[in-house]
């Protein structure tokens, strides 16, 4: 009898908390930042639940991503048939309340742009707009009831302030995170009740590591976004986010194969993931500050 591998073992843990939250929480969504690691979560998704996402894809639009990941997101929501949710704070952006070409730092917009815009459009305060796939366009959602459980994509080992986590992890209503006060885990037994009102973070990835997530993506051919691949210039991105917040780093690797093969030999092992990310170096090397605020 085969016994089962590391990834084997990873995924049969992410798709059981994935099916605990779909069965204790009734408004319930997952944030989907179209990177490498949200995508592996909407494909343990599928998984879970045999082909069928059965909550929407909540993805914040700053209007600074690459276009590159707009489309991809579009792409598999209209292949995958997914209820395909966008939130966006539109007053600073029209305010041009906007890092580098308006009146605030990099810090301040990503506040902004990430965190108040999350939290608006969770509680059902912020405009909502779901794709008519009759149509492909995006129209403003009537469901304006708030999301207690969140589904996201972060991993204990992407940067220090993820490493306090939990599989459930409690806010408060205003998304605020009390990092002195996450419930144990111990044994795999995790708390799923909360008190009425308590807004709940689920993290299904939370033990994988940067390889295990490229090595997941090989095995099972998940669709990626070409950033992600040297397309002949020498250079990649390695994390994605904002496109004047985010740097490629030097790489000639191709497919996931190469990343994997990348990682393995050493060639990032003592350069944090993240280190193309400006906000974090901004934020004292981290996102601690930000998150505790409510930033994924």
């Amino acid at each position: 009898m085969k016994t089962q591998d590391h990834l084997d073992r990873l995924e049969a843990r992410s798709i059981h908390l994935l099916r605990e939250g779909y069965a204790n929480f009734r408004r319930l969504c997952m944030l989907w930042s179209i990177g490498k690691d949200s995508t592996v979560l909407l494909w343990l998704s599928r998984k879970a639940f045999f082909g069928h996402v059965p909550f929407p894809l909540v993805h914040i639009d700053t209007s600074y991503k690459i276009p590159e990941m707009i489309s991809h997101r579009d792409r598999l929501a209209r292949e995958w048939r997914l209820t395909m949710l966008v939130g966006r704070n539109e007053a600073a952006l029209e305010a041009k309340r906007t890092f580098p070409d308006g009146t605030v730092d990099r810090i301040t917009c990503c506040g902004l742009l990430k965190t108040e815009a999350l939290a608006r459009t969770l509680d059902g305060e912020g405009v909502r707009y779901r794709m008519n796939h009759s149509t492909g366009a995006y129209e403003i959602d009537p469901d304006r009831e708030p999301y207690t459980g969140v589904i996201v994509g972060v991993r204990a080992d992407e940067e220090g302030s993820r490493s306090k986590e939990r599989y459930f992890s409690p806010r408060s209503t205003r998304n605020i995170w009390d990092v002195g006060e996450q419930p144990p885990e111990f044994w795999n037994q995790f708390k799923t009740e909360f008190a009425p009102g308590t807004h709940v973070r689920i993290h299904p990835l939370l033990d994988w590591t940067e390889l295990d997530i490229w090595e997941y993506i090989a095995r099972e051919k998940i669709p990626t976004v070409s950033l992600y691949y040297n397309q002949g210039d020498g250079t990649r991105y390695r994390s994605l986010g904002c496109a004047p917040c985010t740097k490629p780093v030097r790489s000639e690797a191709r497919t996931p194969e190469e990343i994997v093969e990348e990682l393995r030999s050493g060639q990032f092992a003592r350069v944090a993931e993240r280190s193309g990310r400006a906000q974090d170096a901004e934020d004292g090397g981290g996102l601690e500050t930000l998150r505790r605020e409510g930033y994924m």
